[in-house]
């Protein structure tokens, strides 16, 4: 019930709006997004990079319906990845973007697909040239097959592009088998999007349980399994399967998000794993913070004891 209504929240402008205005909850999400200029993403990165991090970094905005707007979002990307590459951060993908197709185009009226398509072709381009990489985001059930239309076309040419799998539809074991091949880089969340029966999984231990599934899928592949999730439990499966499958550190990746759980993501580090944080920037950062709050009920707690202590 708590992950519905969070869901709900995420999707109403009225919230939107007044949570938006509080400065107290502003000061507190600095917590969770490295801040709203491409200067502050970059600084953030330096310092995860220094503790022996990777990273992803999201430009938040999304559901863009004006092709100008696509075009601005693209072009963020495009002068972030040159900053990142001239300031020696992004050689050898050690820090990478992440992409959500509606936020380049894919939901405008008109030749969406195209458009997203373009954009996204530009901002791989630009993460090829800064020694990178570009990881495409899945975004609500409806987007799922023009998504994997969108990454699929344009492997032919980027085949490094990274792909994302959300372990509450319920289709996801097979499309992570579908994926699951040579040098073929996929990112497996649980998801925080709302889907209709028979679409999703609405139990959390049903959703997990497909986590699990997914997983073990990809992790008996021969492509590059990036595991996001902050569950203890499926992270210890996934060191499992990592060690009987006989697979070396460098041939996945933990991720985790910005923010959340970090004395994990330093054990983990330490420990020889390689692991991603997730790190988003930008003034647009209420859809993304709710979303992050319905997936993980720990979140929401975390998040109310942060605020508590601004007070």
């Amino acid at each position: 019930m708590l992950r519905q209504a969070l869901l709900a929240l995420s999707a109403s402008n009225r919230a939107r709006d007044l949570i938006m205005a509080n400065p107290l909850t502003r000061d507190v999400v600095q917590r969770f997004v490295a801040g709203e200029a491409a200067d502050d993403a970059l600084a953030v990165t330096r310092r995860l990079l220094d503790d022996g991090l990777l990273v992803s970094i999201d430009f938040l905005g999304e559901d863009t319906i004006e092709p100008e707007h696509a075009t601005a979002v693209t072009e963020e990307y495009v002068r972030l990845l040159g900053e990142l590459s001239a300031a020696g951060l992004s050689g050898g993908g050690r820090a990478e973007v992440s992409v959500k197709p509606t936020a380049v185009g894919l939901g405008l009226a008109e030749h969406g697909e195209k458009t997203a398509t373009e954009n996204i072709a530009r901002i791989a381009t630009a993460a090829r040239n800064a020694g990178t990489t570009v990881t495409v985001d899945m975004e609500d059930h409806t987007r799922v097959d023009a998504t994997l239309r969108v990454v699929t076309e344009l492997r032919a040419d980027f085949p490094d592009l990274g792909c994302v799998i959300q372990s509450y539809l319920r289709r996801s074991a097979d499309d992570c088998a579908s994926l699951a091949m040579a040098g073929s880089r996929v990112r497996l969340c649980k998801g925080a999007y709302q889907a209709p029966d028979g679409v999703g999984l609405a139990v959390k231990a049903e959703v997990d349980q497909s986590y699990a599934r997914c997983l073990r899928v990809l992790m008996d592949g021969p492509g590059y399994p990036m595991l996001a999730t902050h569950d203890p439990r499926l992270i210890a499966i996934a060191a499992s399967k990592a060690q009987l499958n006989g697979r070396s550190a460098d041939s996945f990746e933990y991720q985790l998000l910005y923010g959340i759980r970090p004395a994990e993501q330093s054990r983990l580090a330490a420990g020889g794993a390689q692991v991603r944080v997730y790190l988003p920037y930008g003034d647009d950062w209420y859809g993304y913070l709710v979303r992050r709050l319905a997936e993980r009920p720990a979140n929401l707690v975390f998040f109310l004891r942060a605020l508590a202590s601004r007070r």
